[in-house]
C-alpha cells in the first residue's frame, strides 16, 4: 500500500490526485461536468455527473500510475469538494433533483426567514456564520415551500463530496468541516444543531453522521470496486470541504499561520486553537478538517478577478506585446506597477467589481478609482489595482486580529502567487514574511494527505504536512513600505462607509434606467 488518492468534487468538475507517502504526485486527472442554470440566479448539477466522472478519474490515475484493479497499491482515499450544495435522495438512495450549489442565489427569502425566526445574534452563537444564500439550510427551506412533493420523498439529505462517499461505500456520513457551511452545525461542538433542527423543523434522521475529517469512516464497497477499479475494503477517509481540504494541501493547520489565496476570488483563511467567530458575521467560523482546530476565513469576490479586469480593460497594449514576444502581459503589467511608488501618489482602488463579501457583504458594492490627478499614468492604475486588491485581502487579517487571532507567518497560492512583485506586496501590507508550498494540486492533495493519516499513514495532519510539503524561501517585508501602507491603508478603510449611500443610489438608478429601456 504505497500511494494515497485524493478526489476533489469540484463545480467545473472532478479531479482526482494519486500521491505517494513522500508527498510526490505520481498521477492527476480530471474530467468536467456542465453547469445548469434553469432560472436566473439559479446553479444546479447533476450527482450523477459527479459520480461518471469520479469514476473516470479513478480509473485514469490507476491506469497512468499503472496500478491494476483491485490492487492494495492504494491505502485510502479521501475526499473533498465544493461546499454547500444540496443532494437529496429517497429511501431507495434516488436522486430526486439536480443538486442546487453553493453559487445558487435563490433563496434570499429563506435566509431572512431562518434569521428572523432564530435571531440575528444567536444564529451567530450556534454556528458562527450568517445565513447566506449559499449556504445548504435555506436551500432545504425552499425546496420544503416549493418542490413539497419533492420535500416529504425526501429521506437523505448530503453534500456533493459525501455523495460520492455513499455511492462508493452505501453509508451516509459527512465531516466537521463541511458541515460548518449548512447553517444547521453547531460548529463550537462540532455536532448538528438541535437548536436549528429544531427552530426550522427539520428533522434529523435526514442528516448523516458526523465524524472528524481524519476518520476512516466508511470502505469501498463491492459495487464501487467494480466500477473504479479499487479494491473492495479499501478505506476512505471522512475527508473536508474544499477550503479546509485545500488548506492542509498548503501546511495551514496550526494558529500563527494565515494563508492568502490569489484565485479569481481572493481568500484568507487561519487556523484558530479554539473556537471563535465574529460578533458582526463578516467572517467565516467553520470546523477544519485538522481535529480539535477551527478557521476562520474572509472571502474576496474579485481578487485576481481585478486585475484580469483590468489586463483585458486596460492592458490591450501588453496582451499584444506579450502575444509578439511570447511573454505574459500579467508580467509586462507588473513591470510597469514597479514604476510606481507604494501608495500610487494617493491613487486607492477599491476592488469591488463584482460586489464584496468580506468585510462588507454587499452585492451593490462597485469598483472605484479614488484619487486620481493628471500626475497618475498607466503604471499607477495598475499598482492601484494590485495595491487595491491587497489592502482587501489586508481587511479579512485585521477582521481576524479583533477577535483575538495572532498570525506572525503567511503562506500565498493561486496564479496571483507566481508574482515575484505582488508577493512582495502581500508581506508589506501585512507585515510577514510570506512563503509558497510545493503542494500545487491544492485540495485533492489535502484530501490525499487527511486519507494518509486515516489510514496510519501519517500520526497526525501536521505530520502529513511535514513530512510531504516545502516551502520557498521567505518573502520580508519592506519597513519603508510597510509605513506607506499602513498610512493609507487607514483611507482604503475609509472609503466604502463613505460610499456605501451611493452604491446603492447608482443600483437604483441602473435597474430603474434598465427597466424603462
Amino acid at each position: 500500500m504505497n500511494h494515497l488518492l485524493g478526489i476533489d468534487i469540484g463545480t467545473s468538475g472532478t479531479k482526482a490526485v494519486l500521491i505517494k507517502p513522500d508527498g510526490a504526485v505520481t498521477a492527476t486527472a480530471t474530467f468536467e461536468y456542465p453547469l445548469s442554470h434553469p432560472h436566473p440566479l439559479w446553479a444546479e448539477q447533476d450527482p450523477e455527473a459527479w459520480w461518471e466522472a469520479t469514476v473516470k478519474s479513478i480509473r485514469a490515475v490507476l491506469e497512468k500510475a499503472g496500478i491494476s484493479a483491485d490492487s492494495d497499491s492504494i491505502a485510502a482515499v479521501g475526499l473533498t469538494g465544493q461546499m454547500h450544495g444540496l443532494v437529496m435522495l429517497d429511501r431507495s438512495g434516488k436522486v430526486l433533483r439536480p443538486a442546487i450549489l453553493w453559487n445558487d442565489q435563490r433563496t434570499a427569502a429563506q435566509c431572512a426567514a431562518i434569521t428572523e425566526r432564530v435571531g440575528e445574534k444567536r444564529l451567530l452563537e450556534l454556528t458562527g456564520n450568517p445565513v447566506l444564500p449559499g449556504f445548504t439550510a435555506p436551500k432545504i427551506l425552499w425546496v420544503r415551500e416549493n418542490e413539497p412533493e419533492i420535500y416529504q420523498r425526501c429521506d437523505k439529505i448530503l453534500l456533493p463530496k459525501d455523495y460520492i462517499r455513499y455511492r462508493l461505500s452505501g453509508e451516509f456520513l459527512g465531516d466537521v468541516s463541511d458541515a460548518s457551511g449548512t447553517s444547521l452545525f453547531d460548529v463550537a461542538r462540532r455536532q448538528w444543531s438541535g437548536d436549528m433542527l429544531d427552530a426550522l423543523e427539520l428533522p434529523r434522521a435526514r442528516l448523516p453522521e458526523i465524524t472528524e475529517s481524519t476518520a476512516a469512516s466508511a470502505a469501498v464497497s463491492a459495487d464501487a470496486a467494480r466500477a473504479t477499479g479499487l479494491r473492495e475494503g479499501t478505506p476512505i477517509a471522512a475527508g473536508g470541504g474544499d477550503q479546509a481540504a485545500g488548506a492542509v494541501g498548503t501546511g495551514m493547520v496550526a494558529e500563527g499561520m494565515v494563508s492568502v489565496t490569489l484565485g479569481t476570488s481572493g481568500v484568507v483563511f487561519a487556523p484558530s486553537s479554539s473556537y471563535r467567530f465574529s460578533p458582526e458575521g463578516n467572517l467565516h467560523a467553520f470546523c477544519h478538517a485538522v481535529p480539535g482546530q477551527w478557521h476562520l476565513m474572509g472571502v474576496m469576490l474579485s481578487a485576481a478577478g481585478s486585475f484580469r479586469w483590468f489586463r483585458d480593460t486596460l492592458g490591450r497594449e501588453e496582451m499584444e506585446a506579450a502575444r509578439s514576444s511570447g511573454r505574459d502581459a500579467y508580467d509586462l503589467l507588473t513591470a510597469g506597477a514597479g514604476r510606481a511608488p507604494a501608495g500610487c501618489d494617493g491613487l486607492l482602488f477599491l476592488p469591488y467589481l463584482s460586489g464584496e463579501r468580506t468585510p462588507h457583504p454587499d452585492p451593490e458594492a462597485r469598483g472605484v478609482f479614488f484619487g486620481l490627478t493628471l500626475r497618475h499614468n498607466k503604471d499607477h492604475l495598475t499598482r492601484a489595482v494590485l495595491e487595491g486588491v491587497t489592502h482587501g485581502l489586508r481587511d479579512s487579517l485585521d477582521l481576524m486580529k479583533t477577535i483575538g487571532l495572532r498570525a506572525t507567518r503567511a503562506r500565498a497560492s493561486g496564479g496571483g502567487a507566481k508574482s515575484a512583485f505582488w508577493l512582495r506586496m502581500l508581506a508589506d501590507m501585512f507585515g510577514m514574511e510570506i512563503v509558497t508550498v510545493n503542494g500545487a494540486e491544492g485540495a485533492p492533495y489535502g484530501a490525499a494527505l487527511l486519507a494518509g493519516v486515516a489510514a496510519g499513514v501519517y500520526e497526525s495532519v501536521p505530520d502529513a504536512c511535514e513530512t510531504t510539503l516545502t516551502v520557498s524561501p521567505p518573502v520580508q517585508p519592506d519597513p519603508h513600505a510597510q509605513r506607506v501602507y499602513e498610512d493609507y491603508h487607514a483611507r482604503h478603510a475609509a472609503l466604502y462607509p463613505a460610499l456605501k449611500k451611493e452604491f446603492q443610489a447608482i443600483a437604483r438608478l441602473e435597474e430603474t434606467h434598465r427597466n424603462n429601456s
